[in-house]
């Protein structure tokens, strides 16, 4: 059985109106990612390639403005989809772009984070900044399900999102 939803509004009403913590929780988040020790296109790139792989529209919209208004370039926020074989990304951005792609899609012959793939992210961020990384794919991990159930619409403001 299918359900329509009026595209027109989120399907919850404010998450951080229920839960005022949230608030909290993801500014520790963006602090603790903001350290210094990624670059924040890097952390842009790995949130909209999250997006992507949950088929996430609000997601994928909100990551693409977000590299858009960091300057990146359109080359560049389009080959995200199709990283493997774009040469517009460099080798730790690349690890990168691997890592979350494993976090976040199964892996029927075995772990989805391989012993060569910590070591080829290992080889471009020193463990703090692979510690970093790790929390910027958390960080957009703990807002997927925000994202799928409750459905923010794209492009529209925070304070005009959700559901009154």
């Amino acid at each position: 059985m299918t359900t329509t939803h009026d595209t027109r509004q989120s399907r919850l009403p404010d998450p951080a109106g229920l839960v005022p913590e949230l608030a909290q929780i993801a500014g520790a988040l963006f602090q603790a990612v903001g350290n210094g020790s990624i670059p924040r296109t890097t952390t842009g790139l790995v949130h909209l390639r999250a997006g992507q792989l949950v088929g996430n529209t609000y997601l994928t919209t909100l990551h693409t403005g977000n590299l858009r208004r960091a300057g990146e370039t359109e080359d560049r926020i389009t080959a995200v989809a199709s990283w493997r074989d774009a040469p517009h990304f460099t080798a730790a951005e690349r690890a990168a772009l691997a890592l979350v792609e494993a976090v976040l899609t199964p892996n029927p012959h075995g772990e989805r984070v391989t012993d060569e793939l910590y070591a080829e992210a290992s080889a471009h961020y020193d463990d703090k900044a692979l510690a970093t990384l790790t929390m910027a794919i958390g960080q957009v991990c703990f807002f997927i399900p925000v994202a799928l159930i409750g459905k923010p619409l794209p492009g529209v403001a925070p304070a005009e999102q959700w559901r009154a």
